[in-house]
């Protein structure tokens, strides 16, 4: 079982990359599942397909195609328990539809788009899992919160109660009381719960799991990536690949086009030092719309050669945190070998990396996690291909 998310910000092509990866998978006889959750429904534009709904349709032989309706999905596995939260609020003159609002905590449409991975990997016989990711800075956390639900607030529930707890928060301000939650929910609450910490084994597993980060050659959509690269070490995702997509051909006599090629080219330059020593395929920019089989294998091919998609590329952390007493250390590999040759600076929750080149400085600005908010560089050491910085408390 392998099972690849592709995620990136809105508009690099998520989601013609990751049919693409589907469609040659299925070519290479790999029973497939693609799985979206954009409600714009786009897998069935990019197969130009009439309709893909909740449930797997064929496409080709060997991929299937499932278009998440998180309604459906929470309606099927949380309307107890969503009933249940928005009934504390209703039952003191809040408006029903403002109750369930309330009630709904955030991320859960995303959740339930991830349990569709865990429902399909128990119940149907697939070689491979592609997960087209909404495009949303946020959606590593959707990865990561059934590791900590699963893991904590499974053994919680059976005492309290984890998602009916939360309106009990709110009882000290409603004037209700009660401790007692219904044994139907708590029996919901369990079970989602398990399957929670079934999904999080899946995901956290490099030999099953991998995250792909899909990239357009300029400075925001790199930027974005980069930060997707930071949040899927510190929540032990795998990221095993990279694409940059969408590069303009070079050779046009066309000033204007000649100079955006040019430029693309370099960005696609800095990529390979920014995400090092993470793979980097290349994708073009096509003439027409990339839809249709014909066209999404064809990609497939220009990205992948002979390489087997499903294949782990990369498997390790770039980034790694370590915390030495008082201190904290922040491992990440680096493509220079000389002690020399290098500047760290800070600004805000960003660390630049000046590395000396000939022809002047290569600079690589890499997103801090929340917790060194609060600390400033103490030191760094350069081991091997590790570069390590040490932070401490203070400013």
């Amino acid at each position: 079982m392998r099972i690849i998310i592709y995620t990136g910000k809105g508009g690099t092509g998520k989601t013609v990359n990751s049919c693409s990866t589907a469609v040659k998978l299925a070519d290479n006889n790999q029973k497939t599942l693609i799985i979206s959750s954009d409600p714009a429904h786009t897998l069935s534009d990019a197969f130009m397909v009439e309709y893909i709904g909740n449930e797997p349709t064929k496409v080709i032989d060997s991929l299937y195609a499932l278009q998440v309706d998180p309604i459906v999905e929470i309606s099927k596995h949380f309307k107890s328990i969503l009933s249940y939260i928005a009934s504390t609020f209703f039952s003191k003159g809040v408006d029903e539809t403002l109750s369930y609002e309330i009630a709904m905590l955030p991320g859960m449409t995303q959740l339930f788009s991830l349990l569709k991975i865990e429902e399909s990997v128990r119940y149907a016989n697939y070689d491979s899992i592609v997960l087209d990711m909404p495009a949303s800075g946020e959606a590593l956390r959707y990865l990561y919160f059934p590791k900590l639900a699963g893991s904590i607030g499974r053994k919680l529930t059976e005492f309290t109660g984890v998602f009916s707890g939360f309106a009990k928060m709110f009882q000290p301000f409603s004037g209700l009381t009660g401790n007692s939650t219904p044994s139907n929910v708590l029996h919901d609450e369990i079970k989602l719960m398990t399957r929670l910490e079934s999904l999080s084994k899946l995901i956290i597993d490099p030999k099953i799991t991998t995250l792909r980060l899909i990239a357009n050659p300029d400075t925001f959509s790199i930027e974005n990536a980069k930060r997707s690269l930071m949040s899927a070490n510190l929540y032990g995702i795998n990221v095993d690949l990279v694409i940059i997509n969408k590069i303009m051909p070079k050779g046009s006599n066309d000033k204007y086009f000649a100079n955006w090629a040019e430029f693309q080219n370099n960005k696609v330059e800095e990529a390979k030092y920014n995400f090092y020593p993470l793979p980097i395929k290349e994708a073009g920019l096509y003439e027409k719309e990339l839809r249709g089989i014909e066209m999404l294998r064809e990609n497939a091919r220009l990205v992948f050669g002979v390489d087997d998609p499903s294949k782990i590329f990369y498997s390790g952390n770039v980034f790694e945190f370590i915390k030495d007493d008082s201190m904290l250390r922040m491992k990440l590999k680096v493509p220079f070998t000389d002690k020399d040759n290098f500047e760290l600076e800070r600004y805000g929750e960003h660390l630049t990396i000046k590395v000396k080149g000939p022809v002047g400085f290569m600079i690589n600005v890499i997103p801090l996690p929340m917790v060194t908010i609060g600390m400033k560089i103490a030191q760094s050491k350069l081991v091997d291909d590790e570069l390590n910085v040490f932070f401490e408390p203070g400013y």
